[in-house]
Order: structure tokens, then C-alpha cells, then sequence
């Protein structure tokens, strides 16, 4: 047997100690070496070598396992027969082995923690039912007239900045990418929502739409149905309480805009202002750091022209929101296209006339 040299470890398995003594015994017999004479040179005490000694006479080389065969903490039998007899009982109504856990002290059955019951289960091979699937539900489409020109579809959403305890609402135009607006606040509701569209419409020259007649004739209570003077606009939102309030509803039909609600549980149908809210916060990670709320204000609206107007942005073919929104962008991708082209000419040309003059 190959032994390595070095001082021996604290451990070693029954193999390598059997080796040692072979080692000790071999130069006892052939050299006439002392037991200490050859744990000097080892590097290990002699009571060690004459424990193992004692346990190799004995049959038990290898070292036993520390402690006892069975935890003093581990489950009764009793409790892993409750455990399984509770997810039979429970399973249809709590789904959950972290549900089960507690409803297990709640019924003063058994007390145990979450991981216990997850590890019983799995050894038992129960398997909780799963919730079952939500039905999926068909994406509403755009209306016809919605075109996917700039200025016509405006999605928006609110997010959170912690440090500041407020949350802003954001108003983006769907196809130019342009931020038009956002309103700062404690709290969400139908209120800021209305500030952030009476600004956007401002911004993008529409204050026109903002209709006081017909804003008077809407809070008497009835939402008119095929009004030629509603809808021009679109605002694209998810089903939260302050977009879906009949407030809210009562101030877009009154500014001429309709409604479109994604689907519950599908932030997809609004990838377009996720994203934003993901670059914006991804980008300028010192928003979350800000705790005044008006430093916050001013911050936001700083990077709103710089977002519009020198951010290049990717979905739009690198061009800015203020480029495609006002329609310089395509003629900004045609010029860059020209430019390779005859970029790609020249380098041509150039090497052409190289070789020409280096025969």
C-alpha cells in the first residue's frame, strides 16, 4: 500500500491505518525501530499508533459514527404518520407543505417545521395537488382606428422608489418610445393618472382634446357609446384600481381616449412600459436612493429630456423617442444605411487602388 509523506491528518480512513501499523511493525521487525522511534519519523503520536493497534485486534479499525444512530431531535414515528394523514386530509384545500406546517399547529395535531413536512412528504412520495391551471383568457386586440403611428397609442403604469416613499406614474407613446409625462405623488389613484394625461396631452401639442363641455356632460353620469367626438387616442394600461375607477374612465372619454386593459397576470400585454421602468431604474440606479420627493421630481424630469432626446434607443432602431416621434427617425436609419454603403464602396475602392500602385 502507497503511503504519502507529510504529517498524518487528525482523520484517516481504516485502509490508510492498516498501512501505517503494516508500516511500524515492518520496521520494528526488520530494523529493530521502537514504537516512538517510528511515530517520530511519522509525524504522529505513539498513544495514536497503539489505539489503533487495540482496534485493529478488535475488529473495528475504521472510525464509528459521531453521535448517536438516531438524532435525539429527529420525528417520532407517530408525527410522520399525522404528517402524511394531514396532507390526505388538507392537501385539496392548502396545496402548500408550508400551509400544511401550520395547519398542523392550528388543528394541534403536530408541530413541525415547513421543511420537516416537505421532507416527509417526499419520502412518503405524496404529491400535493397542484393548483389548478387558470383558464387562458384570448388578448383583447387594438381597435382598427388605433394605428401604430406615433401619437396615436399611449400605454402607462406606476412604479415605486423606496428611499423617497413615492411612486410616479409615467405616460410613453407606444410607438415612438417618447416619455410624455409623469406625476410624482404619496399615493395611486384616478387623480395622478389625470395630471400625468392633462401633461402628456400638453406635451405632445393635443391640449385641444381636454374638452370642459364635454367633461361636464360625462360626470352627469352616463359614458356615451359611438360619440364621434371619442375616441382619438388609445391608452394601453393594466387592470389596477386607479386605471379601471369610473373616474378614470369618466376623464379619458372626456379627453377623447379610449380604454385597453391587458390581461390579468400577463405584464407582456404592457412589455412596453415595463421595459421602460426597467431600463430607467437599471440605468439611474440613484433614483432608488433619492429620499426627497422633490429632488426626485426634478430628477425624473432632468432624464426625461435626456431619455427623448440623447438616449438612442434600440426597439426604435437606435434613433431617440424625440427623433421617431416627430418623424426624423426613418430618415436618420436611411442615412446611416447610404453611409455604410458607400462606406463599404470606399474601403473598396481604397484597396483596389493599393494593389494597382504594389503590383
Amino acid at each position: 500500500m502507497g503511503l504519502t509523506a507529510g504529517v498524518v491528518p487528525p482523520r484517516v480512513d481504516a485502509p490508510v491505518k492498516a498501512g501505517l501499523l503494516e508500516l511500524v511493525a515492518h520496521a520494528q521487525a526488520q530494523a529493530g525501530w521502537s514504537l516512538r522511534r517510528s511515530a517520530a519519523v511519522l509525524g504522529i503520536a505513539h498513544t495514536r499508533l497503539l489505539r489503533w493497534a487495540a482496534r485493529a485486534a478488535a475488529g473495528c479499525l475504521g472510525d464509528a459514527r459521531p453521535g448517536p444512530a438516531t438524532p435525539l431531535h429527529a420525528l417520532l414515528d407517530w408525527e410522520r404518520e399525522v404528517i402524511v394523514t394531514l396532507a390526505e386530509e388538507w392537501g385539496e384545500v392548502d396545496r402548500s407543505h408550508r400551509k400544511l406546517a401550520h395547519r398542523g399547529s392550528r388543528l394541534e395535531l403536530v408541530y413541525v417545521s415547513e421543511s420537516t413536512v416537505w421532507r416527509v412528504l417526499v419520502a412518503a412520495g405524496v404529491v400535493l395537488p397542484a393548483a389548478p391551471a387558470r383558464e387562458p383568457r384570448p388578448k383583447a386586440p387594438w381597435p382598427d382606428w388605433a394605428e401604430l403611428t406615433p401619437g396615436v397609442i399611449w400605454i402607462y403604469d406606476f412604479t415605486h422608489f423606496r428611499a423617497s416613499k413615492r411612486c410616479a406614474v409615467a405616460v410613453l407613446d407606444v410607438v415612438s418610445r417618447l416619455w410624455l409625462s409623469t406625476c410624482v405623488s404619496a399615493e395611486e389613484s384616478s387623480t395622478q393618472v389625470e395630471v400625468a394625461f392633462t401633461e402628456a396631452l400638453i406635451t405632445d401639442g393635443k391640449a385641444h382634446l381636454l374638452d370642459a363641455a364635454l367633461l361636464d356632460e360625462l360626470h352627469t353620469g352616463v359614458l356615451p357609446d359611438n360619440d364621434e367626438r371619442i375616441p382619438v387616442l388609445l391608452a394601453v394600461s393594466d387592470n389596477g384600481p386607479q386605471m379601471t375607477s369610473r373616474a378614470t374612465a369618466v376623464f379619458m372619454a372626456g379627453a377623447r381616449i379610449a380604454q385597453h386593459f391587458g390581461r390579468p397576470s400577463t405584464p407582456n400585454d404592457q412589455a412596453w412600459i415595463e421595459s421602460f421602468f426597467g431600463h430607467l431604474k437599471g440605468e439611474f440606479p440613484h433614483l432608488e436612493k433619492i429620499k426627497d420627493p422633490g429632488e426626485l421630481e426634478r430628477e425624473l424630469d432632468r432624464l426625461r429630456e435626456h431619455y427623448n432626446t440623447v438616449r438612442l434607443h434600440e426597439g426604435i432602431g437606435y434613433v431617440t423617442p424625440d427623433d421617431e416621434h416627430h418623424g426624423r427617425g426613418e430618415k436618420i436609419r436611411a442615412a446611416r444605411r447610404d453611409g455604410l454603403t458607400t462606406a463599404h464602396q470606399q474601403r473598396v475602392a481604397t484597396r483596389r487602388e493599393l494593389r494597382q500602385d504594389h503590383p
